[in-house]
């Protein structure tokens, strides 16, 4: 195969592919500047449940596209390690809301910063809003594709 090869990506790969990667690289610039944090992916469930206090655990599973397994294998890592926790609905006692705690408050602010500093150094500018809306669009088309 002739094409170049940019960390397992070809330049005829399909279109999510590139979005993976764009993912994948972005956590890893994430981790490299908080050192401290010790997470990947996870680090989007505490912003999820930040800028959605009361959140349920099915909502972040309907979100996210991940397992119920795996959204509660993640719950449970951010709540030992304090950046979130759980409340019974009053309203449905079998379900729980969630809530960052003080810690997890504290760090959203740092994780957007650095997310705005990775946006900067690949290039991705205030002109490139009507292209992340799009995005969004498409993200949430996907979402109730599967439903």
């Amino acid at each position: 195969m002739n094409e170049k090869s940019h960390e397992g990506i070809y330049e005829s790969s399909p279109f999510i592919a590139w979005i993976h990667n764009l993912s994948k690289n972005q956590m890893k610039y994430l981790n490299s500047r908080i050192d401290e944090l010790n997470l990947g992916h996870e680090m989007r469930f505490i912003m999820m449940i930040y800028d959605n206090p009361n959140i349920s655990q099915d909502d972040l599973v309907s979100i996210s596209g991940n397992s119920k397994a795996s959204i509660a294998k993640t719950l449970k890592k951010l709540e030992d390690e304090d950046y979130i926790k759980r409340e019974i609905n009053p309203e449905n006692r079998r379900k729980y809301m969630l809530k960052t705690t003080e810690k997890g408050d504290e760090i959203v602010p740092k994780i957007r910063q650095i997310s705005r500093d990775w946006e900067v150094e690949v290039g991705i500018t205030d002109q490139d809003n009507e292209f992340k809306e799009r995005i969004k669009e498409i993200a949430i088309n996907a979402m109730e594709l599967v439903g």
